[in-house]
């Protein structure tokens, strides 16, 4: 096909599943989806490559696109000159970290929308996030930026080319890294500990000034090494703040200001499920009933607003409604009266801290600013959430990503055993169903294999080593909160096909992206667990688990294999891996394997009950479960076998005796 402009509707991106991609298709630039089709037309033309990546809840990409991408003169500048690729980085995570590397390098920051241009063989020579489309102090207008990529292309080309290999060389990320010779002990865990004190906000909680983003990882780790003060303050500090929907639940992506006041207010599944399970470990050990209501309060809007009818869950929620950031969720004085009546709207006006000028574009983002009675204040909630329902909803992204379906049911699961919610385990069980029913696919004489994405009835895409690794952790957790040995059974089958597809032989650890996977300009290893858990670090947090419960050696070698590589950096950069910290802990922690037998719910319920980062739980049918066999309930009795490295002590029969062991 020609240039987009002899198109009569739309670009090629109409074919696409993904949301992204679809509000990009009525686009004036002759847009590819990143493919073979786009790759080879720029070699065989050797023209530069445009990939511009972003993600459908990201407002700075709607920017954009409605100031460049839209106009024609624009486009037809784009199209003459370039192959034009869209990514979504949601669906192509490998692309995307590869060029964010780049800008990094680069220009010392990144993020989205990303524009890299590149040459036709993949490699980048200039990248960059938004640029409007006129110039503005300090920022040339895309134009310029076009004009200035295209002249080097022209007339430095060979100096261009010349770069490509040490380039190549620094896009592998940690893939280059060995295995140390000294191995973190307990005493960098303790350094790491100080590290997170020194950066810690001691007024308004969490690490560092604005932007801030919710750290669930490292306060997980924190609370696991007994740390107490920053967890309570960043907890209480966000769910009181404007990052937590006070409506109708759930957390924005992070915080504008240091204050966690005003979000973006865009809505991420992975956020919310990371931050759920850290309000549930947080009431656990702190006994904050408010963080037990949040916790519930996320995974409540998940249910109500992120679930497909199939039971999978949305990828966003977008920061726009009606063509303006958060317009969705802030309100005006006026606005509350005429929800509430005087009365009552006075009252909220005072609770959440709403005023005349607002706190956001001259309305409210609003927040916890006074102390109101629990049950009032929830009556207040359900009538501001029916008022809230007849205003223009933000932009959904209804594609299901295996990864970020595996963080929730992960989450559902572990609240469900500890809150008593039958309703969240139901829907994890759900959930994990359709992934191994609609996602997962067993190709005849090779590993299982996990799809990215699904949307319409149709899963694509090759998945990477997050959905794997994260898969392989939520059906763990599933299977102790269910005792269904089929959630163990699938967590094996998982766990074998990524060590086949993804494992690194020669250095350890785990490559981001399969070994049959299409050819990029890099083969990456991520081991930075931010914003998310990188694939490693959750490879190693679900693998340490898997071998208590089976006693599957390779499960407890490739995890250590992962933390070789990964413990000495994480024990220096704690802000930025704090679920590997998770996984060391567990490593070097002493680790305990509970097996139950002849249980009536109360040992379960015991084990359940607190939070106990270092510990596997087995229980129900002995069939498949290494940890249960010859664990029998003793004289008839509930039985519970507390065991480290697979010795156990004494069986002992109740409650309190059990919490007085695993005590000790």
């Amino acid at each position: 096909p020609g240039p987009c402009e002899d198109w009569a509707v739309a670009n090629r991106l109409a074919r696409e599943s993904s949301p992204y991609l679809l509000q990009h298709a009525g686009n004036p630039v002759d847009w590819y989806p990143w493919g073979p089709e786009a790759l080879e037309r720029a070699r065989a033309e050797q023209r530069p490559i445009l990939v511009s990546i972003g993600y459908s809840a990201c407002h700075w990409c709607h920017v954009m696109e409605h100031e460049s991408f839209e106009d024609p003169e624009i486009a037809r500048f784009m199209n003459e000159n370039f192959v034009c690729i869209k990514v979504d980085r949601e669906e192509r995570p490998d692309v995307d970290a590869i060029y964010i590397d780049a800008c990094t390098a680069m220009t010392g920051q990144a993020g989205w929308p990303l524009n890299a241009f590149l040459t036709p063989d993949q490699v980048p020579f200039f990248a960059g996030t938004y640029f409007p489309p006129a110039d503005r102090p300090g920022m040339p207008s895309w134009r310029r930026v076009m004009e200035a990529v295209l002249d080097a292309w022209e007339n430095r080309r060979e100096e261009i080319e010349g770069e490509s290999e040490r380039t190549r060389a620094r896009l592998v990320g940690a893939a280059n890294l060995q295995p140390a010779d000294d191995r973190p002990g307990q005493a960098d865990l303790e350094g790491a500990v100080e590290e997170l004190r020194r950066h810690f906000d001691p007024v308004n909680g969490g690490f560092g000034g604005a932007p801030k983003f919710p750290p669930a990882s490292q306060l997980e780790f924190l609370l696991a090494r007994g740390e107490e003060a920053i967890p309570r303050l960043t907890l209480a500090s966000m769910a009181s703040g404007g990052i937590f929907d006070q409506v109708g639940g759930g957390f924005a992506r992070y915080s504008v200001d240091a204050r966690w006041v005003v979000p973006h207010f865009e809505k991420m599944l992975y956020d919310n499920a990371l931050l759920a399970r850290a309000y549930l470990h947080g009431w656990q050990v702190l006994g904050e009933e408010g963080f037990r209501e949040t916790c519930e309060q996320t995974l409540d809007w998940v249910l109500r607003e992120m679930r497909g009818p199939e039971g999978g869950f949305y990828a966003a929620l977008d920061a726009d409604s009606a063509g303006a950031e958060g317009l969705f969720y802030t309100w005006t004085p006026a606005e509350l009266r005429e929800a509430l009546g005087d009365e009552e709207g006075e009252e909220a006006i005072a609770w959440f801290g709403v005023t005349g000028e607002g706190n956001f574009e001259g309305r409210s983002v609003l927040v916890m600013a006074g102390e109101p009675d629990p049950e009032r204040l929830a009556a207040v909630r359900e009538r501001l959430l029916e008022a809230r329902s007849s205003r223009e909803r933000p932009g959904l992204d209804d594609k299901r990503l295996a990864a970020w379906n595996a963080l929730m049911i992960g989450a559902l699961a572990e609240a469900g055993a500890a809150l008593g919610r039958e309703d969240y385990l139901a829907a994890a069980e759900q959930a994990a169903q359709f992934l191994l029913d609609e996602m997962v696919e067993q190709p005849e004489g090779a590993p299982l294999l996990v799809r990215r994405s699904w949307k319409d009835g149709e899963a694509k895409l090759n998945g990477y080593l997050e959905d794997y690794a994260y898969l392989v952790e939520a059906l763990v957790s599933l299977y102790e909160a269910t005792f269904d040995a089929k959630w163990l059974a699938a967590a094996q089958e998982v766990a074998d096909a990524m060590l086949d597809r993804f494992s690194d032989p020669v250095a350890g650890g785990f490559f981001s992206t399969a070994s049959d996977h299409e050819q990029l300009v890099a083969r990456r290893k991520e081991i930075d667990d931010n914003p998310i858990p990188s694939g490693n670090s959750a490879a190693a947090l679900g693998l340490l688990p898997l071998y208590g419960l089976t006693a599957d050696e390779r499960y407890r070698a490739a995890a250590d294999g992962v933390l070789a590589l990964v413990g000495p950096v994480a024990v220096r950069h704690p802000q930025s891996f704090g679920h590997a910290l998770l996984a060391l802990d567990w490593q070097l922690g002493g680790a305990r394997e509970v097996a139950l037998a002849g249980d009536d719910g109360s040992l379960a319920g015991t084990v359940r009950g607190a939070y106990r980062p270092r510990l596997v739980l087995a229980g129900g049918d002995a069939d498949g479960v290494a940890l249960l066999e010859g664990r029998e309930a003793v004289g008839g009795r509930p039985s519970a076998y507390v065991c480290e490295g697979f010795t156990c002590a004494r069986p002992v029969h109740s409650p309190a005796e059990l919490e007085e062991l695993l005590a000790t």
